[in-house]
């Protein structure tokens, strides 16, 4: 949430080249947010932004090796709607797409959409019906009536199914409601801190509960801005134009809709409005080639199993990154 200068567009063209250079470099995965309604401010964060299933359809087609996900607020659209679309985008890619599944939060986006926001309980109350009308859409050959809380519907099907059955799921719960939703749904749990000491107990007791209660792996993966530069000095140059030029306004209405007093200036309340301004509380890598790598090897050593990366300048970056960064990884053993 900056007026730093970046080259990041909102254009075709521009969303396809980053990638390309994502798929040439043999990044593991491109996960687009979803947004509805941007954040106010200078920038008005996140206000122009692609719809997510026909962004990702264009970029199955663009591309030829890189997982490609949608992110889908599950209040927005009919299960039937979105396994078919799934399936659509998944046959596009030859079996490389994933669903990063939403149960939705944010309360102005909501008050535009005809779904309204249910309270917490309730939304993962209907995003596991969901999953479950979702999965049997995928997996079922005879017609299927639904009788639930939420969902009616009868003679239900859907053809063609995904190419391997189900696409990777992706979800970010990371309440007790949320945790266990992941665990019994998702293939990979998102978990945002900066704390490592918190992902090391997060991975761990998310992997307990989805082995013990539902018989199921799941894999763990977290965020991080990465700004990396020959040097140090330069790195830390451009993490501190960011900050100078952050758009404070944007980020407190970011904060406020997640329930965080941001009325407090406390030297605390600053830091967590830095982490929303640079990475939306995610942590920061900030350094050459060699400190990045080690952060990334902590995160590792402490359950993650994946990190995705964000940039100032994506298109630019993500070449820097493949050059200068990927050998390193693969010569620390966090890559094959």
């Amino acid at each position: 949430m900056t007026e730093a200068p970046r080259s990041l567009r909102v254009t075709w063209e521009h969303q396809k080249k980053i990638a390309q250079n994502l798929d040439r470099w043999g990044f593991d995965v491109t996960v687009p947010i979803a947004r509805w309604k941007g954040f106010g401010g200078s920038t008005n964060f996140n206000g122009n932004a692609f719809e997510t299933f026909t962004w990702a359809a264009g970029i199955a087609e663009a591309t030829e090796n890189i997982a490609v996900v949608a992110t889908t607020h599950v209040a927005t659209i009919d299960p039937v709607v979105a396994a078919k679309m799934a399936a659509t985008v998944d046959h596009i890619s030859g079996g490389r797409f994933g669903l990063n599944v939403v149960m939705g939060w944010n309360s102005a986006e909501m008050a535009m959409m005809q779904c309204g926001l249910l309270e917490h309980e309730e939304r993962y109350a209907y995003g596991a019906e969901w999953m479950d009308f979702v999965d049997r859409l995928w997996a079922s050959d005879a017609p299927f009536d639904v009788d639930g809380k939420f969902f009616r519907a009868l003679g239900c099907e859907s053809e063609p199914k995904p190419v391997h059955g189900r696409p990777i799921v992706i979800n970010a719960g990371n309440s007790k409601t949320g945790l266990d939703y992941s665990a019994k749904y998702a293939d990979i749990n998102f978990f945002v801190s900066t704390d490592l000491e918190k992902m090391a107990a997060h991975s761990a007791a998310l992997k307990k509960a989805a082995r013990e209660e539902y018989g199921r792996d799941i894999q763990t993966m977290t965020a991080a801005l990465v700004v990396c530069r020959d040097t140090e000095a330069e790195a830390k140059r451009v993490h501190d134009e960011i900050l100078d030029k952050a758009d404070w306004t944007s980020a407190e209405n970011l904060m406020a809709i997640h329930g965080v007093d941001s009325n407090s200036w406390s030297e605390q309340m600053t830091k967590f409005k830095e982490r929303f301004i640079l990475a939306h509380g995610a942590t920061s890598l900030v350094g050459t080639p060699e400190q990045i790598v080690d952060g990334l090897q902590q995160m590792a050593a402490h359950g993650m199993e994946g990190v995705l990366m964000g940039f100032l300048n994506y298109a630019e970056e993500i070449d820097y990154v493949g050059e200068n960064v990927l050998p390193l990884m693969r010569e620390a053993g966090l890559r094959k």
